[in-house]
C-alpha cells in the first residue's frame, strides 16, 4: 500500500483548484501546506491532499512529466466516478474515457480517466469487490 505520492505541475494554484475540485466527490477533502523550509534542506513545499486523517496526494511546483504517471483514485461507488468525472472536465480535464464499465479489466470495473491540466492520467475507479463487506 502507497503512503504519499508527490505529483510536479506547471501552476501550483491552478493544480490546487483543480484537485480540490476534482477530489472532493472522492471525499478525499483535507488539505495541509508544508512549507519546504521546514524539512531537510531543498525540500519543496507541497500542498496536501487526503482523508480519514491522511495526507497521501501531495502537489508541487516543479518540472511536469506529464504522461509519465498515471494515478487512480478509489470511489466508493459509481456516482462518485460520475461526480469525480464531473467535476474534472468542469475544471479543464480532457476527457480520456468517460464513466462506464471497463470491460477489458472486469465487468464490475466501473471507471472513468481524464488528463488533468499538465497532462497526467487520473482514473476514478468503482471495483465492487474492493468494497464488498
Amino acid at each position: 500500500m502507497l503512503d504519499h505520492l508527490f505529483l510536479s505541475v506547471s501552476d501550483i494554484e491552478r493544480s490546487i483548484r483543480f484537485y480540490e475540485a476534482v477530489l472532493a466527490p472522492l471525499g478525499i477533502t483535507a488539505r495541509l501546506d508544508y512549507d519546504g523550509k521546514d524539512g531537510p534542506p531543498d525540500h519543496p513545499d507541497l500542498k496536501g491532499f487526503g482523508a480519514n486523517g491522511r495526507m497521501f496526494f501531495w502537489l508541487r511546483e516543479g518540472v511536469v512529466e506529464g504522461r509519465a504517471v498515471h494515478v487512480g483514485f478509489v470511489a466508493n461507488s459509481k456516482a462518485e466516478v460520475e461526480a469525480a468525472y464531473a467535476a474534472a472536465m468542469a475544471s479543464g480535464a480532457v476527457d480520456k474515457g468517460a464513466p462506464g464499465a471497463r470491460l477489458h479489466y472486469d465487468p464490475d470495473y466501473y471507471a472513468a480517466n481524464v488528463m488533468d491540466p499538465d497532462g497526467y492520467s487520473l482514473e476514478f475507479a468503482y471495483k465492487n469487490w474492493q468494497h464488498a463487506r
